[in-house]
């Protein structure tokens, strides 16, 4: 995907029971499913950290998905950031946790 063909980028961080339910993989086929680009990944404080490029509409898309879960979680709160995408990546992947 080309930088001209980006829309926005998104950078959540998901707070709650959202380690250990599988969430990151929830997330990896979302955004895959969304033709969307970037990473996901667990953090040290428990959390589940993710960048997202791609237009806005299946971003928006990917963040309602995010805001819910998968079954076996609860999402206590997602702190979203929009941001100027940067063309860095080629496909949606899962990254070593932080």
């Amino acid at each position: 995907m080309t930088k001209s063909q980006l829309e926005k980028r998104l950078h959540a961080t998901v707070e709650g029971q959202v380690q250990g339910v599988g969430f990151r993989y929830f997330v990896l086929e979302a955004a895959q499913a969304l033709n969307l680009v970037g990473w996901v990944r667990n953090t040290y404080r428990g959390e589940v950290e993710l960048v997202a490029e791609g237009a806005q509409e299946q971003l928006d898309r990917l963040l309602r998905l995010v805001q819910r879960g998968p079954s076996m979680s609860y999402v206590a709160n997602v702190r979203v950031s929009w941001e100027e995408p940067t063309g860095d990546y080629d496909r949606f992947q899962v990254v070593a946790s932080l």
